[in-house]
């Protein structure tokens, strides 16, 4: 049953059909005894290298999960720091901040409220996936028998850390005092949560001058969702897209479950491409750091990699997925790195990332621009995209290859990487390039593609699709 539920980067699956709470109590030993290892071996000696932070989401089966998780570590001999109802972010700020030997955080994210499960981060908050540790935490975890067990007695503190996150969150916020309205969805999730804590009464540092926040569906104490927490499906996007224009507000920002995400929405109502808000933020932490390496989705448009290169910065192209971002900023001491799933990393924030921290650049930049967001994205938005658009196919590597024989030849003027999926570049000679990739778990193939203008990419689009399967919404 345990590998049912362990996915390339995290835990996740049905309460409690799939997850249930013996689960999370093996769990909590496998993660003690990998993480603790892990770090003994790094040569990480000191006392807080025993502990390990736990926070948990607003979902109806965290608490029981996160109780038998926490006896897990214990019973292993691991001590835990236990935050409570926190986003994601803030434990890898906490792992970091206490210098402990790693965390968990019980959620499963944008998933619907049937849903559970663990994201697991090492030292430094490094990411825990598939082929980084997941697969031995699921050996240990399989392995042991809580009825012979000789367990050891870790100790559990509770500790709130908000005021200390809060802080650090601040720091990337600067508005000059600026007069700014934002709507905030927090899709019923843990924005509900974070943002008063960081920005409302409840915060330590008092409200933020200037920024007005008009809250949708905060309520998170009831362990359901007014529309599924994944900001990515436009629908999800309509209750605050019509806020913004009723409110006639500077921003709209809609929050993943976890909180760990958002997506941007301008004056206008219109979602912000993640591409597209990664290049208007690479030029502001360039601004800052010359020079400096700036990690993007390979899935990106072209005007990235160009704005990154126009701002004086070296642009790092990297394999879809949190670990490889994480891992492409560590290498290249990137100053910071964004993909399409609205995900964003921050080198001053451990190279981890961060739903909240990015509203904050993102006002900061509108406060100083003196322009509306619409007005400092259509630069940027200056290509035509498909989007990501799937396909269904039973032989995938089939279709590949066919790809590949038909568009890789002198006459195409094509080139082609492998880094992740296949990328065929025909941009200097004929105005386009597409990335196609396998989906880990489904037989689906995922198009992404670009053109210099609609007309190219229309074609181009209307010639590969067919080779790819039957298209679907899925």
């Amino acid at each position: 049953m345990l590998g049912r539920i362990f996915k390339a980067y995290d835990i996740r699956g049905t309460y409690p059909d799939l997850l249930n709470d013996t689960m999370a109590w093996q769990i909590g030993y496998g993660a003690s005894k990998f993480l603790l290892s892990d770090a003994q071996e790094a040569g990480e000696t000191t006392p807080m290298m025993r502990n390990l932070v736990v926070g948990r989401d607003m979902r109806s089966s965290s608490p029981s999960l996160t109780k038998q998780l926490i006896q897990g570590i214990n019973d292993h001999g691991g001590d835990v720091i236990d935050l409570g109802l926190v986003d994601t972010s803030m434990i890898y700020f906490a792992v970091n901040h206490l210098d402990c030997a790693g965390g968990v955080m019980v959620t499963a994210s944008h998933n619907p409220p049937q849903y559970n499960g663990f994201k697991v981060s090492k030292r430094k908050a490094k990411p825990v996936g598939e082929a980084t540790g997941l697969a031995e935490i699921r050996k240990h975890a399989a392995m042991v028998d809580k009825a012979t067990l000789v367990k050891s007695n870790g100790r559990v503190e509770q500790r709130d850390l908000w005021p200390a996150y809060s802080r650090h969150v601040r720091s990337f916020l600067d508005t000059g005092g600026k007069k700014l309205k934002v709507v905030i969805d927090a899709s019923n999730g843990m924005a509900g949560t974070m943002i008063p804590k960081i920005f409302g009464k409840g915060s330590t540092m008092g409200p933020v001058p200037g920024l007005t926040i008009v809250e949708l569906n905060f309520d998170n104490t009831r362990g359901v969702f007014a529309h599924e927490p994944n900001p990515l499906v436009a629908a999800n996007l309509r209750q605050v897209q019509d806020a913004v224009i009723a409110e006639k507000a500077d921003l709209g920002v809609c929050y993943d479950g976890d909180a760990d995400r958002c997506m941007i929405i301008d004056e206008k109502g219109h979602a912000v491409g993640c591409d597209h808000l990664t290049a208007l933020l690479a030029k502001h932490f360039l601004a800052l750091a010359p020079g400096a390496s700036v990690v993007y989705d390979l899935r990106s448009t072209k005007a990235v990699a160009e704005e990154i290169t126009k701002a004086g910065g070296k642009p790092v192209r990297s394999r879809v997925g949190h670990v490889f971002l994480k891992q492409a900023m560590a290498d290249n001491n990137g100053i910071f790195g964004g993909e399409l799933s609205g995900h964003f990393y921050f080198r001053n924030n451990f190279n981890a990332d961060s739903g909240v921290i990015s509203m904050c650049v993102v006002l900061s930049i509108l406060a100083k621009s003196g322009k509306t967001m619409s007005q400092l994205i259509a630069p940027i938005a200056r290509y035509p995209q498909s989007g990501e658009i799937n396909f269904q196919i039973e032989d995938k590597d089939a279709a590949l290859n066919s790809l590949k024989r038909e568009f890789i030849a002198p006459a195409k003027g094509a080139t082609l990487d492998e880094l992740d999926g296949i990328t065929i570049d025909c941009w200097n000679k004929f105005g386009w390039w597409c990335n196609v990739r396998k989906s880990n778990t489904e037989p689906l193939l995922r198009l992404n593609m670009e053109a210099k203008d609609k007309a190219t990419l229309t074609k181009i689009l209307a010639e590969i699709s067919p080779k790819l399967g039957k298209r679907t919404e899925h």
